[in-house]
């Protein structure tokens, strides 16, 4: 029975007898020999070689290290240590058990000599129970089984779990906040004073949105954008914006709470993950030196301008969809399709963010080959993966923040404020103006960009995260083995080995690599920052997210479990560096809820207008709206003889003059008095917003302790109970006579 248990299996091509790849296999398998690892061979359409680690590098392990091994149940007869201890630790010798030739596995795996390396899912009592409460969709809304995840995968991926179902949890408040924002600007604010005076704009004659071809408008063909506009654009969404800064701090701060429980519950609040590495390392290697910890500016300030460079190449795609909205525009609004040209400014817009979408797609696929950006964190010279991890992790996250937020960050706060103004416009080559915002703001295109992106990320995206696996794993299995060579081979009784199967049904689930859970963990932190960030323009975020995890849990529990090889457990006692990445993003989505409210909302100038230029400032109207004749104000007035010569509208009006929105006089368009007034108090409610949220979060921080009083005083009584067990081994110290 005991010979039956393997705790790694490595796979290889067969190669001729005698060539340079099977005596470098030989070399690597003749030096586990010599440490004591038991190897077996079947032979198959590959070749298949099971090593098991001898138990005393298990005794040196739980010699060096006293930790939770004893409290973890996961054990059987012919071991004292636990599955995930013995994978983790025969990963670490066989990654790092040098040849004759001075090659370790990676090396081999590299040049062919091995294809690839992997522990078993086995048949086993915990396995059944994850598959049957865990990886089916039947259990959808039941609670995760953690510390079975724990004994099966190890800390790490179950913290995953435990946070992403944290996160998922706490997303309910936010997404019924979220939804009474909406349901409150569709009800309480839909008899909107501003987008009245729109719908009922009939002779308020707006200027051409493009040079040529395209006539004057009227105001009032506008009206439903308006009102879905105001929908968005209303006082709750200001309220709305505070509460998500406030939920962001109190979920990470009772995060900290619910990781120090559950580590506490594992015995792993003092572990020490360097002490670890050290005691890894004499284990394989008695004779093992420490690598110092290095660092060079030279080696840094390489990684910097290569990261700038990075995020210029982002930028750039960025103007590329800016051009193109555009370009689009123009030609949408001189279709003779209806269709395109009464809706060109929507269809730019959304056509706009799918092409955004498919560039994300495409710059993940970049990514996503780890060659050249895995060698740039190794230029910082880290001393252990897990730093080299964090370099890789905060670099990988600045590449995908920028991919996905740089045309989001132009809708919101450049977009209608670049574009110049009629007679004098800014223009893309000379040729293509620019777009402007819609008299009642530009709140919707940020709405429209966020919807198309969430939508897509988390339908088409998801859908193809399972299926490619499902479709690879099936390929896979099809790929029967030839039975002739082991009948020539007058292996026939090999057939039967109950190995084989085992190993083989492994070898045919895709691989997984030490990057799998970051991957993981990404996409979660991603689709969080969309969450935070602008959720002001698009309250409706929470909840697709929380639809969306509610789904993603099970989907990544059944391909860990069912499409994917097992991955090898590591230990951690809490997420790493994505604490401080989500923190970061806490204070930038402050940030950004600010500026969307302040710039891209109308929030501010309807203010501005009601309290310094509405008729209730001069006459005292208690029934009378302030915002009445808000947007006649925030129009100002074109005279068209100014049009450039080059660009005259198709269509000659008997009007003297047109409107646009902006803040400019008449006679030489210069900005008005009350642009400055709105400007001064745009930059005044940022401050205000910023300081006052910012510190909202910081006595949110404050009132919530990281560690329960329980686990504090858990942690108490354990260091009291060690000291004084220690106590009375030591003599009594003889007093002179």
């Amino acid at each position: 029975q005991n010979e039956e248990k393997w705790d790694f299996v490595l796979v290889s091509d067969i190669h001729e007898m005698g060539s340079e790849k099977e005596i470098k296999r030989k070399k690597f398998l003749d030096e586990l020999s010599k440490k004591g690892f038991t190897i077996k061979k079947i032979e198959d359409r590959k070749l298949f070689y099971g090593v098991r680690a001898p138990q005393h590098i298990f005794w040196k392990y739980q010699r060096l290290l006293t930790n939770s091994d004893s409290r973890q149940q996961n054990s059987s007869a012919h071991q004292d240590v636990p599955v995930t201890t013995r994978i983790r630790v025969v990963h670490f010798v066989l990654q790092n058990t040098v040849t004759s030739d001075l090659e370790k596995l990676h090396d081999l795996m590299r040049k062919k000599v091995f294809e690839t390396a992997f522990p078993l899912h086995k048949k086993e009592e915990i396995t059944e129970i994850l598959k049957k409460k865990w990886a089916r969709w039947r259990v959808i809304f039941k609670e995760q089984p953690i510390e079975a995840i724990r004994c099966y995968f190890g800390e790490k991926v179950a913290l995953y779990f435990a946070w992403l179902g944290w996160y998922t949890y706490l997303l309910v408040f936010a997404a019924l906040a979220g939804l009474t924002t909406v349901v409150a600007g569709a009800t309480v604010f839909s008899s909107s004073q501003v987008s009245k005076e729109i719908c009922d704009a009939n002779n308020t004659i707006m200027c051409p949105l493009c040079d040529q071809n395209c006539s004057f408008w009227v105001l009032s063909d506008t009206c439903t954008y308006a009102k879905v506009t105001h929908m968005i654009d209303n006082e709750a969404t200001v309220v709305f914006a505070i509460f998500m800064a406030i939920w962001a701090t109190v979920f990470l701060e009772l995060w900290k709470r619910e990781r120090a429980t559950v580590v506490n519950d594992w015995d792993l609040y003092g572990w020490d993950e360097e002490e670890e590495e050290l005691a890894l390392h004499l284990i394989n290697n008695s004779q093992h030196e420490p690598q110092p910890y290095q660092h060079s500016y030279f080696c840094s300030t390489i990684v910097l301008v290569l990261a700038v460079l990075m995020i210029m190449v982002l930028i750039g795609i960025a103007h590329a969809l800016v051009i193109y909205r555009a370009v689009a525009m123009a030609l949408f609004t001189q279709s003779e399709v209806n269709l395109l040209s009464k809706h060109a400014d929507t269809i730019a817009v959304m056509t706009g963010a799918v092409l955004h979408y498919i560039t994300i797609v495409i710059m993940t696929k970049v990514r996503s080959h780890q060659g050249p950006w895995a060698l740039l964190p190794f230029l910082e010279k880290p001393r252990t993966f897990s730093q080299y991890e964090n370099n890789f992790t905060v670099k990988i996250f600045i590449f995908q923040f920028f991919t996905n937020f740089s045309s989001l960050i132009y809708v919101a706060f450049f977009l209608g404020r670049i574009n110049g103004h009629p007679g004098h416009y800014v223009r893309i080559a000379g040729h293509w103006r620019l777009e402007e915002c819609h008299p009642s703001g530009c709140i919707t295109d940020l709405f429209i960009q966020m919807a198309v992106i969430m939508l897509l990320k988390q339908t088409i995206s998801n859908i193809m995260e399972y299926l490619i696996p499902w479709i690879s794993h099936q390929l896979r299995k099809k790929q029967k083995p030839s039975k002739k060579r082991s009948v020539m081979l007058g292996e026939e009784e090999e057939e039967e080995d109950p190995c084989k199967k085992q190993w083989l049904k492994n070898y045919e689930l895709n691989e997984v690599n030490v990057f799998s859970l970051f991957n993981e963990y990404l996409e979660i932190v991603i689709q969080y920052s969309f969450t935070t960030i602008f959720v002001a323009a698009f309250p409706l975020a929470p909840l697709l997210a929380l639809i969306n995890n509610i789904i993603e849990i099970h989907m990544d529990a059944i391909k860990m479990m069912r499409l994917r090889r097992r991955m090898v457990p590591r230990k951690a006692k809490d997420i790493g560096i994505w604490l401080q990445v989500l923190e970061a993003i806490g204070i930038l989505a402050v940030i950004g809820n600010g500026l969307v409210i302040a710039i891209t909302s109308d929030f501010i100038p309807v203010q501005v207008y009601k309290y310094m230029y509405s008729p209730c400032t001069r006459e005292n109207h208690t029934s009378m709206d302030c915002s009445t004749g808000y947007i006649n104000n925030s129009l100002s007035i074109f005279h068209i003889q100014d049009f450039e010569p080059h660009t005259k509208p198709g269509l000659a009006l008997m009007e003297l003059c047109c409107r646009y929105r902006d803040y400019r006089n008449a006679d030489d368009y210069t900005y008005t008095i009350q642009f400055w007034h709105i400007f001064a108090a745009r930059l005044a409610f940022l401050i205000l917003f910023e300081h006052v949220a910012l510190c909202v979060k910081l006595i949110a921080a404050w009132y919530i302790p990281d560690v329960p009083q329980k686990v504090k005083n858990e942690i108490l009584t354990q260091k009291y109970t060690k000291l004084h067990n220690e106590l009375r081994w030591v003599m009594p110290w003889k007093v002179p006579g």
